[in-house]
């Protein structure tokens, strides 16, 4: 496989900056209009496109790898991709992806039906990423290759998100994966630090602490007409202070579009930055582990969403930029409800909740905000405040994301209370609501408030096996009532992108899902 695997990278002016320490070769800078410098928040821990489904780590995938369809654009469209066009049966269970001829992994090889297969069977067996999308409804050994270019994926039963969800599903090289296989792992250990994927760029270099290079896949099956970058580099700076320096300085390109509000007003003073600003739908969350006493009290849960100040919070800290978002939906996603007024802050409520719980707060809570974002810092405090009006001890251990999102994972090893944002993985509401609140979900990041009500999981499944959307609405309009009421988390806003890049950055096209990281249409003047 052409691919370099791993080379020596260097930390530079204090930043994790990627230099490759190759002869003859230096860093590359953001004077130069052939390389593309984005700032990252967070490590890449892992370039396996099946073991990880977040916004944090989204780069790797959607610049390595392709799928079937992608969405691009805001607000977000379905495109085809690898897939030039796709049948539905009439019963909705059986869908069928007619592949493009002559797209290549980056190898050479041609991508066919049985790499797609492929990808989905190894996405099921791994069980991580994006396979509880698919799990519900695909059965391992249910995806079948028609011909060379037909792919069939055959579904236990209709799911009205299935093909808003396959653009997370990465088409991987059977081949290459098959070469590294150790232990029946799927060649993982091999991909965790490598790729085999068919994307607009191919890695050059990776380290997980400091992020990859990739250079431009020459032979990508849309074709390079117009103006294109060489190269593309995500280098981790985990701090937001120093994101912006290095911005302001010119020696990063671009960074992520939600900084605190203090930061991007001193970004948007300086000539050399411009601000580009877009719509979203991107919810800030306070996770509540509802299976862990005095959590699984709703009494308790309640006091603490009382407890909470929504108003100073958004207007004094995120300075107005972003709206109240009441419920586990974005406002302006169909399916929320329009009079779901949720909670305010109120410290009498709260203490007539308190006074109502069977289960009493004799201990110490943990929050956990995370590193790299000092808004949920923020929020952290401003409920640590309100907690201890109440006579309730808030401790505040701040972790990284991968170390967050590996904890989630089980029960015993979520903390208490966490704070992220949910953002769109696809454009639904099931994007939000299913994933966060169906207990069939547990195990997943999204799903770490593990609640858990019968009502709401049978609400939340009858939306996924109708296609109408006026029926879908009413279902989730009510599940989300319920969720409310039950105070499974603590819901505070939707916000805006505002994305920080340097003048000379052109080509530009925001998309909710991946947050602007698609690199392929970016060039530089």
């Amino acid at each position: 496989m052409a691919l370099v695997t791993r080379r020596a990278l260097l930390r530079a002016a204090g930043l994790g900056a990627l230099a490759l320490a190759t002869a003859g070769r230096r860093a590359w800078s953001a004077t130069e209009t052939s390389t593309y410098i984005f700032g990252q928040p967070s490590e890449f821990d892992t370039l396996d496109p099946h073991l990880v489904f977040d916004v944090g780590r989204v780069a790797s995938r959607i610049n390595l790898y392709d799928s079937l369809l992608r969405w691009e654009d805001n607000p977000p469209k379905l495109h085809p991709w690898l897939a030039e066009r796709y049948t539905v049966s009439p019963d909705g269970r059986r869908y069928t992806f007619f592949l493009r001829k002559g797209a290549k992994f980056h190898d050479g090889s041609e991508v066919t039906a049985e790499a797609v297969r492929y990808s989905m069977e190894r996405q099921l067996a791994l069980g991580k990423g994006a396979a509880s999308l698919f799990k519900p409804v695909v059965e391992p050994g249910s995806t079948r290759v028609v011909d060379r270019y037909t792919v069939e994926f055959n579904l236990r039963e209709p799911r009205a998100t299935f093909l808003a969800t396959i653009d997370a599903l990465y088409i991987v090289n059977p081949a290459v994966l098959k070469a590294h296989e150790k232990d029946g792992d799927w060649g993982s250990t091999w991909l965790s630090s490598n790729e085999a994927g068919s994307g607009s760029y191919q890695l050059e270099a990776y380290n997980p602490a400091v992020g990859f290079t990739g250079r431009r896949f020459a032979e990508h099956w849309l074709g390079w007409s117009g103006r294109h970058v060489e190269r593309i580099e995500f280098r981790t700076i985990r701090e937001p202070a120093s994101r912006v320096n290095a911005l302001l300085r010119g020696d990063i390109h671009a960074t992520d579009g939600y900084l605190p509000a203090d930061l991007i007003d001193k970004l948007s003073r300086s000539p050399e930055v411009k601000i580009i600003e877009q719509e979203s739908m991107r919810i800030f969350v306070i996770m509540m582990h509802n299976q862990r006493p005095p959590l699984n009290d709703v009494h308790v849960r309640r006091a603490i969403s009382y407890a909470f100040d929504y108003d100073s919070f958004i207007n004094n800290i995120m300075k107005g930029r972003v709206v109240r978002n009441p419920g586990p939906i974005p406002n302006n996603m169909w399916g929320a409800p329009r009079d779901l007024q949720g909670y305010t802050y109120d410290l009498e409520k709260a203490k007539e909740e308190l006074a109502k719980a069977s289960v009493k707060v004799d201990r110490p809570l943990e929050i956990s905000p995370l590193v790299g974002y000092p808004v949920t810092q923020d929020a952290a405090v401003v409920l640590q405040s309100g907690l201890r009006k109440l006579g309730i001890e808030l401790k505040i251990k701040p972790e990284t994301w991968p170390t967050l999102v590996g904890k989630a994972r089980q029960q015993e090893t979520t903390p208490d209370l966490w704070v992220l944002w949910v953002s769109t993985y696809y454009a639904d509401p099931a994007n939000w609501i299913n994933e966060m609140y169906d207990s069939a979900n547990w195990g997943a990041w999204k799903a770490s408030s593990w609640y858990k009500n019968p009502q709401v999981d049978a609400l939340l499944r009858e939306a996924l096996r109708i296609t109408d959307q006026a029926q879908r609405q009413k279902l989730y309009e009510k599940a989300a009532r319920l969720i409310v009421e039950e105070a499974a988390s603590l819901w505070i806003y939707n916000t805006k992108w505002y994305g920080p890049f340097r003048t000379n950055v052109q080509g530009v096209r925001f998309c909710p899902i991946g947050n602007g990281r698609e690199a392929r249409w970016i060039y530089l003047t």
